[in-house]
C-alpha cells in the first residue's frame, strides 16, 4: 500500500460553531417578544456552571479497566457531558452507567452492546476509545467518518498497513484525533524533547527508547469454553476485525491477542507507542518512521532514521528515574528523564534558569485537557494520528525485525519493505467482514 500524500488536515467545521449561531439566531428571535422568560442560572452558564453551547459531550466505546481509569480523567473537566458508554461486556457497561449518572447527579447515561449505535447519536460530539488493542482503528476509523473526534488508547494501530489507513481517514474526515500517549503533555518529557529538537543538545545524534521487553511472537489460542449470552458477553463484537477463535474467559480478563497484527506487538509496541513516540518527537519525526532496523543484538533493536538520528530501543543500563525512560544526546549534552518526573543533565547550564514542573506517574489528565481544548480550536493536538501513524509504524518495523531475527528495510515513501517479500507479509492482514477500514 502506498504512503498517502502528506498535506496539511483541513479542520471541520465545529459543531459547536454551528450550534453558536443556531441559539444566538434563537435567542434574538425571541428577544422581539415581549415576554418575561425564566431560565436557571446553570441552564446559561451562571454560578460557576459550563453554559450547553460550551459543553462537549462524550461517548464512550469499551470502559475496561484503563477506560475507567481515562473516564475519570474527562469527568474532571468542567466542559465535559459523559452521556453513552458501549461495550460488550454488560458488567462494564452497568458500572460505567452507575459512575457518570452519580457524577452528573442524573440518569441520562445510556448503554449500547454495540457501539455504532453510540455513534449513530447526533447529540455525541467525541469518543473515548478504550477497548482491547485488537480493535483501536477500526473503531477510530469507524468514529472518524461517523463526524466524532476521538482520544483513542494505544496501541492505536496492528500493523504498518493499518497505521497508514488510520492516518488517511483522519486526514480526509478532518476530525480530531489524539492518540492515548499522555507523555507528550507531561513538562519534563516535554522539556526534554524540547531540548533536543531547538538543537540545545547540538547535533542530535541518538535516541534511546525503553519497551517493557522485546519479545515478539504470533498470537495464542485457548482452549474453548461455553459461551455465555450475548447480553453478557458478546462474543462475536469482541473479536470484531481479528480471526475467530473459540470463546476463552481468560482472553476478556487480560490476556490479550493481536497488538500487532498477526504478531503480539510485546513490549516493543505495548510501551515503546509511548517511549519510541517520544523519541520520534524529539528527532523531528512526527511524519516519518525509522528506515533501516538492524537484528536485535545484546536485547538491543538500533534503528536509523532518514536523517541519521540513531533510534536504540533497549531495556537495560538506565539511571533509577522510574519506567519509560528516554534518553536524547547530541554533540553538546544530553538528558535523560522517565516517569518519575526527574530528569539528569549532562550540564545544569542545559537548565539555563528554567523551571520544569516535577510530577511523578503518567497523569492522563494534561493529554484529555489538550483533547478537549482542540476540540473546541478545531486545532491538532500533540498525539495527532500523523503522529501516532509513524510512530506506530516505527514500532511495527522494529517488531518485523525481532520476529524474523534479521535486518530489514523501509522504503520511506511507500512503507513497503525494500526486496523483502518475508517481511512485506508481516506489514498488514486480513481483517474479518464486515470490519473492513
Amino acid at each position: 500500500m502506498s504512503s498517502p500524500q502528506k498535506t496539511h488536515i483541513t479542520p471541520a467545521p465545529s459543531r459547536r460553531h454551528f450550534m453558536g449561531r443556531s441559539i444566538a439566531a434563537a435567542s434574538a428571535a425571541a428577544s422581539t417578544l415581549a415576554i418575561p422568560r425564566f431560565v436557571r442560572a446553570s441552564t446559561i452558564g451562571l454560578g460557576g456552571a459550563v453554559a450547553p453551547s460550551d459543553r462537549i459531550t462524550v461517548g464512550g466505546i469499551g470502559i475496561g479497566r484503563r477506560g475507567t481509569y481515562d473516564l475519570g480523567c474527562f469527568l474532571e473537566q468542567s466542559d465535559v457531558q459523559f452521556i453513552a458508554v458501549a461495550d460488550i461486556k454488560q458488567t462494564q457497561r452497568t458500572a460505567v452507567k452507575e459512575r457518570v449518572n452519580a457524577h452528573h447527579n442524573n440518569t441520562d447515561c445510556d448503554t449500547y452492546r454495540d457501539f455504532r449505535e453510540l455513534l449513530a447519536r447526533e447529540d455525541i460530539d467525541s469518543v473515548l476509545i478504550a477497548t482491547g488493542p485488537n480493535w483501536h482503528a477500526t473503531a477510530a476509523c469507524t468514529a472518524a467518518r461517523a463526524g466524532k473526534d476521538i482520544y483513542c488508547e494505544k496501541p492505536c494501530t496492528k500493523n504498518i498497513a493499518q497505521s497508514l489507513q488510520l492516518a488517511e481517514t483522519m486526514r480526509r474526515s478532518g476530525v480530531v484525533f489524539q492518540a492515548g500517549t499522555q507523555r507528550r503533555n507531561l513538562p519534563h518529557f516535554e522539556f526534554a524533547c524540547m531540548l533536543a529538537r531547538t538543537g540545545r543538545l547540538g547535533t542530535l545524534r541518538t535516541v534511546h527508547a525503553q519497551p517493557a521487553g522485546m519479545k515478539t511472537k504470533m498470537s495464542g489460542w485457548l482452549p474453548e469454553q461455553d459461551l455465555p449470552p450475548i447480553e453478557e458477553v458478546d462474543w462475536n463484537m469482541y473479536l470484531g476485525p481479528a480471526a475467530y477463535r473459540p470463546y476463552n474467559k481468560a482472553w476478556l480478563d487480560g490476556f490479550n491477542f493481536e497488538k500487532g497484527g498477526g504478531l503480539t506487538g510485546g513490549g516493543v509496541l505495548e510501551w515503546g507507542s509511548h517511549c519510541v513516540d517520544l523519541c520520534q518527537w524529539a528527532a523531528g519525526a512526527d511524519t516519518t518512521a525509522a528506515a533501516v532496523y538492524h537484528a536485535p543484538k545484546d536485547k538491543r533493536i538500533v534503528a536509523e532514521y532518514p536523517s541519521g538520528v540513531k533510534l536504540v530501543i533497549r531495556d537495560d543500563g538506565w539511571l533509577p528515574l522510574g519506567s519509560c525512560p528516554v534518553r536524547f544526546e547530541g554533540d553538546d549534552g544530553w538528558i535523560e528523564t522517565g516517569d518519575s518526573g526527574k530528569f539528569v543533565l549532562s550540564s545544569p547550564e542545559l537548565l539555563a534558569g528554567r523551571e520544569v514542573a516535577e510530577i511523578g506517574g503518567y497523569p492522563a489528565t494534561f493529554h484529555v485537557r489538550d483533547f478537549l481544548d482542540c476540540v473546541k480550536t478545531r486545532s491538532q493536538p500533540r498525539a495527532n494520528a500523523e503522529a501516532a501513524c509513524y510512530a506506530h509504524i516505527t514500532c511495527h518495523a522494529a517488531n518485523v525485525a525481532a520476529f524474523l531475527g534479521r535486518d530489514v528495510q523501509l522504503d520511506t515513501n511507500t512503507y513497503d519493505f525494500i526486496d523483502d517479500p518475508e517481511a512485506n507479509r508481516l506489514r498488514g492482514e486480513a481483517f474479518r467482514e464486515p470490519w473492513q477500514i
